[in-house]
């Protein structure tokens, strides 16, 4: 990508705060995000005991520390979501339980400035002894931020004063001539870039740019700290960190140029754009590492593409964009804000997810909290900076990032501008500017065109304008009057995606995009399942607006196929099945896992031979699973789906881990006494990957009334062989239920794909 600074002076961002939002898309959000999501994260955080550590840290409760060792951080990213909050809607209540809860802050930090409460509370000998992974200064980072943003909404210096307290601790013991050493969890840097930018202190700055600087004398990847920043040339590690690394890294750029640092940030960005970033805007393929591999490695299934990451792309990318002012950035923001990010949260507002898969067997569901709540607090405080990222200004220009409705009062050229935009994006393309100001103001208004759109068409007071997008905004410069209109119309037809051929999980597959809105089909809206459908080549699609469904959605329907159920009992070969035709219905890939429980895919395959086969319902398909160990999904046992092999992870599976080396069973109960005469089990081994292996053996046992246990009598041996079914026959019998005993080999695990009986 060619990259050039505009002409313009320095970009700034609209604050938030001075942005009404007045849509029906995300004004509803930011309402939900207030009222609901705010308060039930402050409840949890008070359930977790995350709270109570600061009063025991404080003397004023004798209490144990209580979690894990970051969780100071949840706490001051809820705070900060409540100043975000109190900067827009004032309130005396939060204003003062805010105040309460840094009160408590304040008790808590020790003498010299330092505040942590697992430091205080179980190790205080070992202050700053494990930089690498005990995220002293990533907590450090969100006090700051915290405190900034409170300062900032309500004006009042008390959590400021703690927050520059431990910033100045921490400027004592770190920066040249002083400590060496970096954060294994990238975070303070740009925190204190922002507490530069309140207070004009340099050495804040000075201080997050010793931490970039230091970055490369280990050998750790996962941190970012494999090699001087201005010698990375690709993204590697921990997906969340990275990203919080290169925001701090373009903000250090914005304020001391550094032509090093910044072409850094081209190539790091050209890696991740290119290769490394999922159609939803997500990104970090593996949960080994909660983060990146190795150019296009972008499962679906088992994607990771953490909700925290999906933040952190658009905090990076939104600092890209004011470093070049070209709107591929914004595309990314844009992206990630309607897919990848808002995923992450429900609609009620409540239930969140942690990891944000394209495919789904409907075995992944949103949680009211996590042990490692990360997430949950990053939505809490995202959703209220949202409108910060419409507008921005220049000396001289007007810029129009994001398409919501809304009223913003900015200072352009001198004068007081207000803006007023009316449209009903994302699901539709039509946007109403409206400037006004009290005297004519000689400006330029650009409007991003967005990277999925063509064919736009752009007037002013009803005069179409010829003026092309360049760097992705079409730049319109005049004199502008009180009350001149700008109208753009993009066109929204549904789009077919495909990915480069390198992405293997995506050949022969094709993704829907409607506007900036990738699309998703669930087994709810499709007859209950959608893994078995293809989307032929030549299939028409429409859309169509159901304000009844999901809280108002657009749906793209079509005419797929559905791959046919086939009985291969006693066949090696057979005729091939016509397939069957169905209708298609596609929502929002956000809105997932809202309704029940069900099948969920991104990317539909062309042909019905790549769409997941299903075996011919078995005597066990309404049998009632059990085992004398769970991990993974027992109603996995009978499903029916077809594995592409043993170490098939895309697939449902039940295993035994963490059991190792032991004797252990798993049983099938049916609703009635059953005749039957052999099972057949597909194992799932992941060796060399993980700790589930083959099993040394097994056998078949069975109960005529589900408590008396006897063995099947069998001439065929049992199988233990890898990427088949391993059939057993017996003389039939007639069981209430059917039970496998499975001896582990040592040190090592097992699992099934699928158990059939015949």
């Amino acid at each position: 990508m060619t990259r050039a600074r505009k002409g313009d002076s320095a970009i700034e961002p609209v604050p938030a705060s001075t942005v009404d939002v007045t849509d029906a898309f995300w004004a509803p959000r930011l309402e939900v995000n207030r009222t609901v999501t705010l308060p039930h994260s402050f409840r949890q955080c008070e359930a977790t005991n995350r709270i109570r550590n600061f009063e025991a840290a404080g003397g004023l409760t004798d209490a144990k520390f209580d979690g894990i060792y970051f969780n100071d951080s949840d706490l001051y990213k809820v705070v900060e979501a409540a100043a975000h909050t109190l900067a827009t809607h004032p309130d005396d209540e939060l204003d003062a339980y805010v105040d309460d809860l840094i009160s408590k802050f304040a008790a808590a930090q020790e003498d010299d400035g330092y505040l942590n409460t697992y430091f205080t509370l179980v190790e205080p000998e070992k202050r700053w002894t494990n930089l690498e992974d005990m995220h002293e200064l990533y907590c450090a980072g969100h006090l700051i931020e915290a405190a900034v943003a409170h300062h900032r909404a309500t004006g009042k210096s008390n959590l400021l004063d703690v927050a520059v307290r431990f910033a100045d601790h921490i400027d004592g013991i770190f920066g040249p001539g002083k400590r060496s050493g970096v954060p294994g969890h990238e975070e303070i840097e740009l925190a204190l870039v922002k507490l530069y930018e309140l207070t004009n202190e340099r050495r804040y700055l000075d201080l997050a740019t010793f931490f970039i600087d230091e970055r490369g004398a280990n050998d750790r990847q996962y941190a970012q700290d494999h090699a001087p920043v201005r010698e990375q040339d690709s993204i590697e590690g921990h997906a969340v960190r990275a990203m919080y690394l290169y925001a701090a890294v373009a903000d250090i750029v914005r304020h001391s140029p550094d032509p090093a640092l910044l072409a850094t940030l081209d190539r790091i960005w050209d890696d991740v754009a290119l290769g490394k970033t999922y159609i939803t805007g997500a990104v970090g393929p593996s949960a080994h590492n909660e983060g990146f591999t190795v150019p296009y490695d972008l499962p679906n299934d088992s994607a990771y593409a953490e909700t925290c990451a999906a933040i952190a792309t658009a905090l990076w990318n939104h600092r890209m964009f004011r470093l070049h002012g070209d709107g591929a950035y914004m595309d990314v923001v844009e992206q990630s804000l309607y897919n990848g990010f808002l995923s992450g949260i429900s609609l009620a507002g409540d239930d969140f997810f942690y990891v944000n898969p394209l495919g789904s067997h409907g075995h992944h569901h949103r949680q009211p909290w996590f042990g490692c709540a990360c997430c949950p607090s990053n939505v809490v405080r995202f959703v209220p900076r949202v409108p910060g990222y419409i507008y921005a200004t220049s000396e001289n220009a007007v810029w129009v990032n994001l398409f919501v409705g809304s009223r913003a009062m900015m200072r352009v050229a001198g004068q007081d501008v207000e803006i007023t935009q009316e449209t009903d994006y994302p699901w539709s393309g039509r946007v109403r500017i409206t400037m006004n100001s009290a005297e004519p103001v000689t400006c330029a208004l650009n409007v991003r065109v967005p990277g999925w759109c063509s064919g736009e068409t752009i007037k002013v007071n009803e005069a179409a304008q010829t003026q092309t997008s360049q760097d992705g905004y079409v730049r319109i410069e005049r004199e502008w009057q009180k009350g001149d209109v700008v109208e753009i119309d993009m066109p929204m037809p549904v789009d077919r995606i495909v990915a480069h051929p390198q992405v293997k999980a995506d050949r022969g597959r094709v993704a829907l995009r409607r506007g900036p809105i990738t699309y998703c089909a669930e087994g709810v809206d499709n007859d209950g399942s959608v893994r078995d459908i293809a989307l032929p080549r030549d299939a028409p699609l429409a859309s169509r607006h159901e304000p009844d469904r999901l809280g108002g959605v657009t749906v793209v329907t079509g005419s797929a196929s559905r791959r046919p159920v086939a009985d291969w009992d006693g066949h090696l070969y057979r005729q091939r099945a016509d397939d069957d035709e169905v209708d298609l219905v596609a929502i929002p890939y956000y809105a997932w896992d809202n309704r029940d429980a069900s099948e969920m895919t991104v990317w539909f395959p062309e042909t019905t031979g790549l769409a997941q086969g299903r075996y011919a319902p078995s005597v066990a398909s309404d049998a009632a699973p059990a085992a004398s160990h769970v991990n993974g999904h027992l109603e996995a046992l009978t499903d029916g789906i077809v594995p592409d092999a043993s170490d098939d992870a895309s697939a449902p599976r039940f295993t035994w881990w963490d059991r190792k080396g032991a004797l252990e069973w798993v049983s099938l109960t049916f609703p009635e006494t059953r005749h039957v005469s052999g099972v057949e089990v597909y194992w799932f081994a992941d060796e060399g990957r993980g700790q589930c292996h083959l099993p040394e053996s097994w056998a078949v046992e069975w109960s005529p009334d589900g408590d008396d246990w006897r063995p099947v009598k069998t001439g065929s041996g049992y199988g233990v062989h890898a990427d088949i079914l391993n059939r057993v026959t017996f003389e039939p019998v007639d069981a209430r239920a059917l039970r496998l005993s499975v001896q582990l080999r040592e040190g090592v695990s097992a699992g099934i794909l699928e158990w059939r009986v015949l």
